[in-house]
Formats: C-alpha cells, sequence, structure tokens
C-alpha cells in the first residue's frame, strides 16, 4: 500500500496492523472494508487465505481497526480513550495466542488452532503487536494527529516524534493553522 509522503511501510509484523487501520481514508471516506467479501479478499491479500468472515465479524473487524488507530494515535502522546481500550481488551480477549517452540529451541508467538473470522484476524493482529513489542517497534507505529486524516504510518524519525503522516500535507496544515491562530 502507497504511504504518504513516500514513507517506507511498517516493519514486518507490523504491516498487517498498519495495512489493516488504513483500509479506510477519513478524508476521502474510501472504505476498502464494505463487505464480508472485501474483508476475506483484505485477509488473501496478506497471507491469511483461509479466513472467512460473515457480517458480524466484519463489523468486529471495523471495531478493531478503529481501536488500533486509536492505540497508535496514543503513540503521539495522547491518551487511548477508554472505550477503545475496553473494545481493543474485549476483542483481544476472544483471539489467544500460543508460545510455540520450535526444533532448534526458538520461540513464536502465534493464533492458537481452531479460531475463525475476526477472532483469528485479531490473533494474527496480536501476535505481530506482541513482536513489536519485543523488539520496541511498536510505539513507532502511529495516527497522524490531523483529525481529519489519522493515517496510521511508522515514523522512522531518529527521534521518535513524528506526529503527522507527512509534513507536506497534514503537518503543514497544522502549522498553518498554528500560525494564524497566534496571528489573529
Amino acid at each position: 500500500m502507497e504511504q504518504p509522503g513516500e514513507r517506507a511501510p511498517a516493519p514486518g509484523s507490523l504491516l498487517l496492523v498498519q495495512d489493516l487501520a488504513n483500509t479506510v481514508e477519513l478524508e476521502s471516506a474510501e472504505d476498502q472494508l464494505r463487505t464480508p467479501a472485501d474483508l476475506e479478499a483484505w485477509a488473501r491479500q496478506h497471507a491469511l487465505p483461509r479466513l472467512t468472515f460473515d457480517a458480524d465479524d466484519l463489523a468486529a473487524a471495523l471495531v478493531l481497526r478503529e481501536a488500533l488507530r486509536d492505540a497508535c494515535q496514543a503513540h503521539t502522546g495522547t491518551r487511548l480513550p477508554d472505550a477503545a481500550a475496553a473494545k481493543l481488551e474485549q476483542l483481544l480477549g476472544a483471539a489467544p495466542l500460543l508460545l510455540a517452540i520450535d526444533a532448534e529451541g526458538g520461540a513464536a508467538v502465534r493464533p492458537t488452532a481452531g479460531l475463525r473470522g475476526t477472532a483469528a484476524l485479531t490473533a494474527h493482529i496480536a501476535a505481530g503487536i506482541a513482536g513489536a513489542v519485543a523488539d520496541n517497534t511498536w510505539p513507532r507505529l502511529k495516527a497522524c494527529a490531523a483529525h481529519n486524516c489519522r493515517w496510521v504510518y511508522y515514523d522512522r524519525s531518529p527521534a521518535g516524534r513524528s506526529r503527522w503522516c507527512t509534513m507536506a500535507v497534514c503537518g503543514s496544515r497544522a502549522k498553518m493553522r498554528a500560525y494564524r491562530s497566534r496571528a489573529t
């Protein structure tokens, strides 16, 4: 998926989270997930080919998407809304993970076998987040601070303090608004 400002996509395990969060563009209201079939096609494109979804799964996936966007927004210094935290806890609680040890002694977190629909999707998302927490990349997945954008991007800046998906558009608009408010 093309990123604003020619940013590179999120690394490895965070790409699934980023791509789910960015299935809707708030400014244009273009949503890639309008039907369960859209969600199934999206899952196949992200190497989750055996997942099927019904209308309830789609509704839950959209809740997951927005709660993840809120969590990424919190990485810019805002507070995760209580409602979003509760939704994430509920969805993640229905998506158990398993710590698997391979023959060489390596360990990986993966979804528990037998999960279906949104629970399976959420477990894959959770496994990705767990990996990102372990390698300390999770806090760098952020949502643009512009209320009409909130595009989720990966902050590769040295200090990790980026607030906008791109300075050329959202950052510039915010700085112009701040300038105008000071000038009046």
